[in-house]
């Protein structure tokens, strides 16, 4: 192995950080508590309960978006890793060094093959070029395999999925190695299907770079990751921050500004006080096949969906088994957009990217799978052996559903309280105008900030990226009330999934649409005209009993009277594209368009075309490499022991 820069990850004052991110986010909850005791004392005492309780809950998960933001805003300024807290000269990683096996596994379930099959290929070969690039082309195939895992049940579809990996086999024939295995039924859905693989064929590998049918991963980004895991013995899984890239609509272009605007900043907050127990997103990450197949086997919840069964967010849960079992778990935000901020050539090289739902509607199907998988999560808090910081994972994934319905029920008490006052005239219990106001502004401050210090950031660091400074403010300005306007109807929906989850409404985790969709006005009224005839009545009735409570609460009644057309015009790439040729959304994967997405884009086309023209390739498919059977034992979540000396800290030997 080549000189171990970084056999040790250091992490320098974890404790103290975590300390300290804890101490200021209590104190802001405290100082924010305590103005709203003074606000509500006026009040009977059921109603203060009622309204402290509420409020205390959101004012605190503001106050943890808040610090998190400022955090990772200092960190990115002073342009610091966050683990590390130094500045980290990003070297180039050579295949040459390269002494482990590494596996690209793509699991997919009924996904278009065309673009699924397109951005695998655009991945490898962006892996190719820069193994060539750096002299080392000719080793990387001995190194790294490419595996499709299938879990399509439909057959004429997964013919022609094996087609278009037959092609993509031959195309790719003497440089990297494909294989392709379906699996007669998708028994644990994707965790399943990845488990299955490890005890097939896992012991062939040393890591596992597990790929969506949407990703697309740089060959510098990759090698990253590897040299990585090869100098630091102790990591289980390394995630990186995947950036959405390639929706034309107005609500994926939003989407694609906010992420590329606030994702490389929230996740360095994130990684500075998680350390080396960060969260697993299930996909554009690596991990240690040994470690993983050692500790991240599944059991089911007992009793039955929608809390029970099957684990539909499991990524959370392998995370914190790994990190149970004495292995670290990072969040890697120097890898890619981080560290590209500031450099365009390593932004046009280091690249970790992947799809988003692009309309509203497909964007609510998708949060109310992960909705039910995070309240199974609540389930685990007092789980045997895990991390207190995986804890945190688990509690916070779920409470960043329930924070909805905990705004609603602040609303909704707030509304009657006006509406009680009004009706019955005495008593009449005020509430001081001038601190409810100032507490008010305080909060919508705090929700602001972190988007306003992503916007700083980037106007210093990066504003060609995404038009020019001026382009950028006004973009930013267009996503902040975007974004308001959209928060009260994601309240609304994840308030319904909640109860819906409650009474015992499970849902299947389905294959995601992954390209654009624009939706009709039936099927907007159909699943958000319940949320504008709400809104109306609301806003009514607030009008007839409070016109100062009307003005206000704006922000909350406005969305939802407007929800129907926002959901309509958002989904369309007309209006994308007329705001795109105004300078406007633009991100630094338009701006500065990396070669791998370009070549995704060809490769796509290229595929179209050929596909019009004659038949899909139907070669022969190569047939998968000979089996290693390995074990990979179902976990307890109830009961653990301590791993011994020698599985608490794992050796530096790398293979089987």
């Amino acid at each position: 192995m080549p000189e171990n820069r970084e056999a040790m990850l250091s992490l320098p004052w974890l404790r103290c950080r975590r300390a300290f991110f804890a101490i200021i986010v209590v104190a802001t909850s405290i100082a924010g508590s305590a103005a709203m005791v003074q606000v509500v004392t006026h009040l009977p005492l059921g109603w203060q309960i009622a309204m402290l309780t509420l409020f205390v809950l959101t004012f605190s998960w503001v106050a943890l978006a808040f610090w998190g933001a400022v955090c990772g805003f200092v960190l990115c300024m002073l342009r610091l890793d966050p683990l590390s807290l130094r500045r980290v000269p990003f070297l180039p990683s050579d295949a040459k060094q390269l002494t482990g096996r590494t596996a690209l596994v793509m699991p997919i379930y009924a996904e278009p093959p065309i673009p699924t099959i397109a951005g695998l290929e655009a991945t490898c070969r962006s892996l190719l070029h820069q193994a060539n690039s750096l002299g080392s082309g000719a080793v990387i195939g001995d190194h790294v395999e490419v595996f499709i895992l299938s879990d399509t049940q439909d057959k004429a579809l997964a013919r022609e999925e094996a087609g278009h990996v037959a092609a993509l086999q031959q195309r790719l024939d003497g440089h990297l190695e494909v294989h392709y295995r379906r699996r007669p039924n998708n028994l644990g859905r994707k965790a399943g299907n990845i488990a299955e693989f490890c005890r097939r064929w896992g012991r062939r590998y040393d890591y596992l770079v597990v790929l969506d049918a949407d990703s697309l991963m740089s060959g510098a980004t990759l090698l990253h990751l590897i040299d990585r895991m090869q100098r630091q013995p102790k990591v289980g899984l390394i995630q990186t921050v995947p950036i959405p890239v390639g929706q034309r609509t107005l609500f994926g272009r939003f989407s694609q500004l906010a992420s590329a605007l606030y994702s490389p900043m929230l996740a360095a907050g994130q990684s500075f006080w998680q350390g080396d127990a960060a969260n697993y997103w299930g996909h554009n990450a690596i991990v240690r096949t040994r470690a993983f197949m050692a500790h991240a086997g599944l059991p089911s919840l007992s009793g039955k969906p929608p809390l029970g069964g099957e684990l539909l967010s499991h990524d959370f849960v392998e995370a914190a088994l790994l990190k149970r079992g004495g292995w670290q778990v990072l969040l890697d935000t120097m890898a890619t957009t981080a560290v590209s901020r500031h450099d365009p050539a390593v932004s046009a090289s280091h690249n970790s990217f992947e799809a988003m739902p692009s309309n509203l509607l497909d964007f609510a199907k998708r949060d109310r799978r992960w909705l039910q998988g995070n309240l199974q999560h609540l389930r685990l808090l007092n789980g045997a052996g895990f991390h207190f910081i995986s804890r945190l994972h688990f509690f916070f994934g779920a409470f960043a559903y329930l924070s909805s319905l905990i705004w609603l029920g602040l609303l909704v008490c707030t509304s009657i309280l006006v509406g009680y006052q009004a009706v019955e005239s005495q008593p009449h219990y005020p509430l001081p105008q001038a601190l409810s106001l100032g507490l008010l502004s305080v909060t919508l401050a705090m929700l602001v900030a972190p988007k306003l210090l992503g916007l700083l950031l980037t106007y210093w660091q990066c504003p060609h990226g995404f038009g020019g400074r001026l382009r950028l403010i006004t973009s930013t300005l267009l996503e902040i009330l975007f974004a308001a306007l959209i928060a009260p109807l994601m309240m609304a929906w994840h308030s319904l999934f909640i109860i819906n989850v409650l009474i015992g409404r499970a849902i299947d985790w389905q294959t995601q649409h992954r390209g654009e969709r624009s939706l009709s006005w039936k099927e907007c009224w159909r699943h958000a005209g319940w949320m504008t005839l709400g809104g109306a009545a609301w806003a009514g009735m607030l009008v007839l009993f409070s016109p100062s409570a009307f003005g206000w609460l704006t922000p909350a009644w406005l969305g939802l009277i407007a929800a129907v057309p926002i959901v309509k015009y958002t989904s369309s790439a007309t209006w994308g594209s007329a705001v795109s040729h105004k300078g406007l959304l633009r991100t630094p994967s338009t701006v500065i368009t990396p070669p791998l997405l370009a070549d995704f884009v060809a490769l796509t086309a290229l595929s179209h075309q050929s596909l019009g023209q004659r038949p899909v390739h139907t070669g022969i498919l190569k047939p998968p490499p000979s089996e290693l059977p390995g074990e990979m034992p179902c976990q307890s979540f109830y009961q653990h022991r301590l791993p011994p000396a020698k599985a608490a800290s794992p050796s530096a030997k790398e293979r089987y």
